[in-house]
Order: structure tokens, then sequence, then C-alpha cells
């Protein structure tokens, strides 16, 4: 019997964002009270509701790069194909990678072979128990690790367009080179950024994955509801 798993952060009030990004701001726009006012429905059953406001970068909590974050010319997240935002997936136990510890493709190499999946044009996501460890600390900024050019070009080798990771970002935040986002702009690959409960999906083998982005028109990226479906 399939299971979905929840792989989204909850998206919060002045939640943790990268360190060069603003937090987000969400409050309450009408509230059921306030909309009372508004006299709707009919005696005895009136009609209230609540909307909110919500302003945040495209790049808040569980979210997708578009080729326009990095590359000037590249596509924004509404002209990128849907379907490379789902597929066939599989999930690497990187879990001894400390934090700003580095992801080699040595380690991805391990990794495939515990998950006794050949990775084939998969879309890989790499636990390191970052989240559990971290959130919503402001070591959730600042610590998570680097995943190498090597390993990336290891996944592109692969097959592998997209690959999604805990923590605000594939780059670690003690050095502002950005090697891996550079390479995938290079490669024409992109990636998801601050997936949770990943734990859940190790040892399941190839499941499908989910991470679909709104359409943003010239959208750099892009919040998602991103999960997985397992057998």
């Amino acid at each position: 019997m399939s299971r979905v798993i929840d792989l989204s952060l909850l998206i919060e009030d002045n939640m943790p964002a990268h360190k060069l990004f603003q937090r987000p701001v969400i409050t309450t726009h009408l509230s059921h009270e306030r909309s009372a006012a508004f006299g709707l429905g009919v005696p005895g059953d009136a009609m209230t509701f609540q909307t909110n406001f919500i302003a945040m970068l495209d790049h808040v909590g569980t979210h997708v790069d578009a080729f326009r974050h990095v590359k000037p010319d590249g596509a924004p997240i509404d002209e990128m194909p849907l379907e490379m935002f789902m597929g066939k997936a599989v999930c690497f136990d990187l879990r001894h990678i400390p934090d700003l510890g580095d992801i080699t493709a040595e380690d991805m190499q391990v990794a495939e072979e515990k998950a006794g999946v050949k990775v084939d044009g998969h879309i890989v996501l790499l636990c390191t128990g970052f989240h559990a460890r971290n959130y919503p600390t402001l070591d959730s900024v600042w610590k998570n690790p680097l995943l190498t050019v090597e390993a990336t070009r290891w996944l592109y080798d692969r097959g592998s367009k997209m690959h999604g990771v805990e923590g605000p970002s594939t780059d670690k935040p003690s050095d502002d080179i950005f090697a891996q986002h550079r390479l995938c702009r290079e490669l024409g690959i992109s990636h998801w950024e601050w997936l949770v409960n990943l734990e859940e999906l190790i040892g399941k083998g190839e499941f499908q994955f989910f991470g679909a982005p709104l359409k943003f028109k010239g959208g750099s990226g892009s919040p998602v509801r991103a999960f997985a479906i397992v057998n």
C-alpha cells in the first residue's frame, strides 16, 4: 500500500531564510470578526471569512531554483518544463556528513550502493540530518553542508537533472564562491532546497517525488509542496 511522505517545511511569519534573503511576512488580512461587518450571508447564517497577507521571496522555505536564479538569460520558473519537478527518485543516507561538511563523489558512490538503486536519471535527495539537528535555530542558516562540484558532476554523469538538499543552499554559507550553483548553471541542472523529513525515505529504494512550483511569471524560483509516494 502506497504512503505519502510530506517533505515540506511549514511556512511561517519570520521563519529562517538564507543569509542573503529577507524573512517572510505573514499576517491576517481580514479576520472572521472583521469580515462580519460586510453583512454577507443570510439572517441567522452569516458568511464570514479569513484572508492572509503574505509577503516573501520566491526562495523561502522548501523551494526550487529556476535557471533564471543564477543565469541572467536562464529560463524563469514559468517557462521550465513541469516534468522537471517530479519523477523517479532515491534518497541517499549521508547522515555522517557534519555541519559545514563536504559531500564528495565518494560519499555519493557509497550512498548509492547502500540505497540499492543505481542512479539513472533519478532525482536524488540528500539526507544529512541537518534539518533535524538545527532547525529552527540560526545554525540552520549558517551551518549547512556543501555538495561539492565533484559530487554534482557525479549526479550529472548519471543523468540526474534535479537533486534536493536540507537547509537553505547546496553551497555552504562559510564561503561566497557558490561553486555548486555556478556548476549547475553550466550544466543546466537545478535543485530543491530546504527539504525536510528525508530520514523517512532512507532505505525505501526507488520512489516517486513531486515538488512542483507555483507559476510565477519571470520567477527566479518558487516555494513548493514537496512530497514522496513510497510503496
